[in-house]
């Protein structure tokens, strides 16, 4: 969010709408569902965990700037390598900006369940996985499917699933 508004200040065109903005937050709100159902890492429930305020702030303060820089590459990324750099482009920029922004905070809840490597060393339980699995198929799909337009997004070219791939996985 924080990184949309700053955008708004500079860009001469809106980087998401507000309706893209909701579906994002109640597509991931759906997904974040199957934490209720996740298994915890043995080591992490042997002892009980002091609870450290502390270590919240620091989380925020280093998770909060990461994922704006993340948002920073995708806006750059679809600015001038995709050319949606104009108000009858945006539509191309808000879809691709909707896409990452959802599969990032789909798959954050991933990283921060675990300390160790999340997928190879500690893998969430069957529902949270399942949960996850299926926002980003909806993630993927809207901006193609029928419901697309109605959003205001479009389809992406299929070069930018390479620059999806890259940025989420760095």
């Amino acid at each position: 969010m924080w990184s949309v508004l700053v955008a708004s200040a500079f860009l001469p065109l809106l980087p998401m709408l507000p309706l893209q903005l909701l579906v994002q937050d109640l597509l991931s709100d759906i997904g974040q569902t199957g934490i209720s159902f996740d298994n915890f890492d043995l080591e992490l429930v042997s002892k009980p965990l002091k609870w450290n305020p502390a270590e919240i702030g620091r989380f925020m303060l280093c998770f909060g700037p990461v994922s704006s820089l993340f948002d920073i590459v995708t806006f750059s990324v679809m600015w001038w390598v995709f050319d949606a750099n104009s108000v009858a482009r945006q539509a191309l920029l808000q879809s691709g900006l909707f896409v990452v922004g959802l599969l990032t905070q789909t798959l954050v809840v991933h990283m921060a369940r675990t300390p160790k490597l999340p997928f190879v060393q500690s893998r969430a339980a069957v529902p949270l996985t399942v949960m996850t699995l299926t926002i980003i198929a909806i993630g993927l799909w809207l901006p193609l499917g029928p419901l697309g337009s109605y959003f205001k997004l479009q389809p992406l070219p299929l070069v930018y699933y390479s620059w999806l791939v890259g940025i989420l996985l760095s």
